[in-house]
């Protein structure tokens, strides 16, 4: 889809889906681990996580300008690197594979934690963990095949559902009498990395706002995107660091990395850990926040469940995955046979909850493969593109990618070396897949080339 004023989405919906992505899985569960890691200083890691990501964030928007079409993590290296179409395409491929399991990684580690967060606040749905991950899969892509104005609506509905939920537990916590400003001093010494270990629980905030590139890899759905995708972004991310400060503020002083450390159960349900230990007053605060957990996770499944779909829909336009994919649904506007893919795919993976820890593992290797390409790509592409009055670029010149491109692949190495031989075997057999469909797919696209010839 073009760059035109005829999108669907506007600054408001472009907006709440980036904050919808954002907030999600990561500060509902991760943030006990970076609390448990670095104790009060775990706030610095969230707030530095955001700026470089935000700079990522700028430099897909400035992608976006140049190259306005929906699926853009295989427009822009497809265009932008490789000295002919071929070798293009490749770079496009390579960072579309790595791209999908991102999201399917995503998608499913979300919809696995709504089903442990609806256990905690409600007890009843405990034994069913399985089956309300993939119902909550099958739902959220359910309403991405709907219409692409309406998935627009329902996430700018639940995410400001979410914000309301969250500030009710922000002014319980910080009001309640029970939070404690002492729990946050020492400041940097109380995680169980010591000193420094907020350098080390970056990575894991950083998880957090990878979704802030969802408006620039759909800007084919966006109204005037030269304007709205980068608006969008700063809007978003201001909203969600706020946000995630003050959550992170009101737990830390109510729970203190030591106790995660003793309960380490309790690190992957930090606010709920709050609220069962020091909110218990309050009986129905813990059913808030499964509540808003829930909410959180359902708009980051409907975000990257999106994109997905439309990174299968630029490939299958390419001609590497088959053209069935490529269709769009003429009322919906959206590829309904690359979501329906995509249900199935992740639903599969939301299966097998005891391998989370691979899944996520492997996700991070995915994303600092495509980071890397993303900043190769900005380069390239300023090199091809000479820049045009009034089209939107990223501050900071060839430095920002650069830099972005060594902070992030230095910020992932630690979690990538960590997984041992069996994740790096796991990748390997992913990528051998992925080759593998490239060649069947450029096999018959060249053939085809040749008849016409």
């Amino acid at each position: 889809m073009s760059n035109n004023q005829n999108g669907k989405l506007g600054l408001l919906d472009s907006s709440t889906i980036l904050i919808g992505g954002m907030i999600g899985s990561a500060i509902f569960s991760l943030s006990g681990v970076t609390i448990l890691n670095a104790g009060p200083a775990s706030i610095l890691s969230w707030i530095v996580a955001a700026a470089i990501l935000f700079a990522y964030g700028l430099q897909t928007a400035e992608l976006s300008a140049i190259y306005p079409h929906s699926g853009g993590i295989f427009v822009f290296p497809s265009k932008s690197l490789g000295s002919n179409e071929k070798q293009g395409r490749l770079w496009g491929w390579v960072s579309t594979w790595a791209y999908l399991f991102g999201c399917w990684a995503g998608a499913a580690f979300s919809a696995i934690y709504v089903s442990i967060y609806l256990g905690v606040g409600f007890p009843a749905f405990g034994k069913f963990q399985v089956p309300i991950a993939i119902a909550t899969v099958v739902i959220c892509g359910l309403l991405n095949i709907v219409n692409i104005a309406v998935t627009g609506k329902a996430n700018t509905i639940m995410t400001l559902g979410l914000a309301g939920t969250m500030i009710v537990f922000i002014g319980i916590a910080l009001f309640s009498g029970q939070w404690d400003a002492s729990l946050l001093s020492p400041f940097f010494s109380q995680g169980a990395e010591g000193t420094w270990g907020f350098m080390g629980a970056i990575p894991v905030a950083m998880v957090a706002y990878g979704s802030i590139v969802a408006v620039a890899f759909m800007v084919g759905e966006i109204k005037d995107p030269g304007r709205t995708v980068p608006k969008a972004m700063t809007i978003a991310m201001l909203v969600v660091v706020t946000l995630y400060v003050l959550v992170m503020v009101s737990v830390l002083g109510l729970v203190t990395s030591e106790f995660l450390q003793n309960n380490p159960g309790m690190a992957y349900i930090p606010l709920y850990a709050a609220a069962f230990t020091k909110l218990a007053a309050i009986p129905w605060l813990t059913k808030l926040i499964s509540v808003s957990a829930v909410l959180a996770l359902m708009t980051t499944i409907l975000v990257v469940m999106a994109l997905a779909a439309r990174a299968l829909q630029a490939s299958a336009i390419s001609g590497i995955l088959p053209k069935f994919l490529a269709k769009n649904n003429e009322n919906a506007g959206v590829p309904v046979n690359a979501q329906m893919i995509v249900i199935l795919i992740v639903g599969a993976i939301a299966a097998f909850p005891n391998l989370t820890n691979l899944i996520v593992n492997l996700g991070s290797l995915c994303n600092a493969v495509v980071v890397s390409i993303v900043c190769l790509t900005i380069v390239a592409a300023r090199k091809k593109n000479p820049f045009v009055s009034g089209r939107f670029r990223a501050p900071g010149g060839d430095i920002l990618p650069i830099a972005t491109f060594v902070v992030i692949i230095a910020a992932y190495i630690p979690g990538i070396l960590s997984g041992g031989w069996q994740l790096w075997a796991w990748t390997a057999g992913y990528f051998v897949i992925g080759m593998i469909l490239y060649s069947i797919g450029t096999k018959k696209l060249d053939e085809g080339k040749a008849l016409d010839i």
